[in-house]
């Protein structure tokens, strides 16, 4: 197999979205076998070159159920279009340094909506990824860190730095139906258990891909005006955003 970083910049569905670094123990793609490749099945997940997990940013999962989802009761409304930005920050303010915080920002109908606060770590969860987000999100859920294990935030911002391949997809997912993402997961958990909630969907026969395809066949997405530049500046029509989200 074949092994490196991943920055998943906008995971999403029109009910849940997430956004989520992973970083792996050896800089770049590399070549894996055996253990190296972290099978799962064979209860290898992390002992792999690679974090699988990630440090995810799921509205829904921390805590801030009507944060983003379809219909005028949200936030953000997935039923009309949304603008993503994403700002990597570094420990320097420079393109340089260390990464430290990955924020997100939503825009829609003219209004720069921030992220949701992650609620469900208490007051100072914060609403952005960084290290501290990743331990106290980790200790909460019972999850082991394997994303600090792999460098944390500053292998990602080494990854980032050696360049990456945008990739734009619409796509399923025949190995756990995308419950990762919008539903109860794992499945073996109990749902009131923090952090097995990912989402609003039911599951079961209605989240399997062959039931998706066979009846929205149409599902569709656009993607449009990818922008890169100094933070601020992708907002909207280059201009610059309020200082006080920047």
């Amino acid at each position: 197999g074949a092994c490196c970083a991943e920055m998943d910049i906008w995971e999403a569905n029109n009910m849940a979205t997430a956004f989520t670094p992973h970083t792996c123990a050896k800089a770049g793609l590399t070549r894996c076998d055996g253990r190296d490749c972290g099978d799962t099945e064979k209860g290898e997940r992390y002992v792999g070159l690679c974090d699988k997990d990630g440090c995810d940013f799921n509205s829904f999962r921390m805590g801030d159920q009507d944060f983003y989802g379809m219909g005028p009761g949200y936030a953000v409304d997935t039923s009309k279009p949304i603008t993503i930005v994403t700002q990597f920050i570094t420990a320097d303010g420079t393109d340089t340094g260390d990464l430290v915080e990955v924020k997100r920002f939503y825009v829609q109908d003219g209004e720069v909506i921030p992220n949701s606060e992650a609620t469900i770590l208490g007051r100072e969860g914060g609403n952005s990824v960084t290290d501290d987000f990743c331990r106290a999100q980790k200790d909460k859920f019972g999850d082991l860190n394997d994303f600090a294990a792999k460098g944390g935030m500053k292998a990602m911002g080494e990854a980032l730095d050696r360049g990456m391949v945008l990739v734009l997809s619409l796509w399923d997912d025949t190995k756990v139906n995308m419950l990762w993402l919008d539903s109860a997961y794992p499945t073996d958990q109990p749902p009131r258990r923090p952090g097995v909630m990912r989402g609003p969907c039911p599951g079961g026969k209605d989240s399997e891909p062959s039931f998706l395809r066979e009846n929205h066949p149409d599902a569709s997405v656009e993607f449009a005006r990818i922008k890169v530049g100094e933070i601020g500046s992708t907002f909207k029509s280059g201009r610059r955003a309020a200082e006080n989200l920047v």
